[in-house]
């Protein structure tokens, strides 16, 4: 269960925080930040991070038998769900993990895995295209506001992912 919110104004990564969390001995909870200066994605690509989008990331201990595979999926799963809660609309994953909405991006995910005193921790980075998304060449983005017309609630959001990740 995700027990412990950790709120920013402006950090580097959400990820790199958890990471850092995870070492001063948290064994789970959510990193939260308003913006993030060099935010990433999937091998090394970089996370643009608009303010008033979301950007948080969630740690948890996992078992170091589960397959990442099928974790990432299950994580993507999840998002997911609580997105299409929340704007009524059914979204897509492209995998391994990105969401889409009419075929455009609108929420990317890292997973990313840390060993610390001989646990294995999984650190899942979540970025939401509320109000505004960058222009990528080949790759269509979009974000909630101009597809639904809905200002979704940041704390809504994180609200309904804490519930999501409650049993993890």
């Amino acid at each position: 269960m995700i027990c412990k919110v950790f709120s920013y104004k402006k950090v580097n990564s959400t990820n790199d925080i958890a990471i850092k969390k995870i070492k001063k001995g948290f064994a789970r909870g959510l990193v939260q930040a308003e913006f993030q200066k060099k935010g990433r994605g999937q091998r090394g690509k970089k996370w643009i991070s608009y303010n008033g989008n979301l950007f948080i990331s969630i740690f948890f201990e996992i078992n170091k038998k589960i397959s990442l595979k099928k974790i990432t999926f299950k994580n993507c799963s999840k998002i997911k769900k609580v997105i299409s809660k929340l704007i009524k609309k059914n979204l897509t994953i492209k995998r391994p993990n990105d969401l889409l909405l009419n075929k455009k991006k609108i929420c990317g995910i890292l997973q990313e895995t840390i060993v610390y005193n001989n646990s294995l921790f999984l650190v899942l980075g979540i970025g939401i295209n509320l109000i505004r998304n960058p222009k990528i060449i080949n790759y269509p983005t979009t974000n909630i506001l101009d597809e639904v017309r809905i200002n979704v609630s940041k704390k809504l959001i994180i609200k309904h992912i804490i519930n999501e990740f409650k049993y993890n």
